[in-house]
């Protein structure tokens, strides 16, 4: 059974590559060789029963979105898609760890992601006390306690660290991209209003 995949770049954060593989873990190999300054990221992979039917539905679910017919990449935040994708999921087999190839790897995409996420409520007007939702499961919440924190499970925690842990990784994440804001990740709505819709 194949895997189709939704990848995430810290050197691109707008961006997500969607394809398909037999072997992940050669695949972000594969990627990691091209040109690119930070390793890929996965965000979301499952195996599903027909990887080339599933690919082009994605594709086409997302057209308006895709950076270019000749490339893999969208510019859309990274949870519509994996929402997309749990629909045809057969079993989600996102790995608990990023692939870096070294220490110099790891400490730069560790840089790149403290860098990135440098996020507060006001900048997307959220005010403290407001009620977020985790975008992988709505019945897990967490309540804005100032500018910088949240509290989920009765601590006060961030964002990244709080999606850690309730994803089980071995890495930190943007936690943006997972808790959610009146039915829009934190990131999405980051970017809507960077852009000025």
């Amino acid at each position: 059974m194949e895997i189709v995949y939704i990848l995430t770049n810290q050197a691109m954060p707008d961006y997500v590559k969607v394809g398909r593989t037999k072997d992940l873990q050669q695949r972000l190999k594969s990627l990691y060789r091209t040109p690119v300054p930070l390793p890929f990221e996965v965000f979301y992979a499952c195996t599903v029963e027909n990887s080339m039917e599933v690919e082009a539905w994605l594709f086409e679910i997302f057209d308006d979105r895709r950076v270019s017919k000749e490339r893999e990449f969208f510019e859309i935040a990274p949870e519509r898609v994996a929402a997309a994708l749990r629909a045809r999921a057969v079993q989600e087999v996102t790995p608990k760890q990023t692939y870096t190839e070294n220490k110099e790897d790891e400490v730069a995409l560790e840089k790149a992601r403290s860098k990135r996420d440098k996020f507060n409520f006001a900048m997307v007007g959220i005010p403290a006390g407001a009620e977020l939702t985790f975008s992988r499961d709505e019945n897990i919440r967490a309540r804005v306690v100032d500018n910088h924190n949240i509290e989920y499970n009765g601590k006060v925690t961030s964002l990244s660290t709080s999606a850690q842990e309730i994803l089980g990784y071995n890495y930190g994440v943007a936690g943006t991209l997972y808790w959610s804001y009146e039915g829009e990740t934190l990131h999405a709505r980051r970017v809507r209003m960077e852009e000025g819709e």
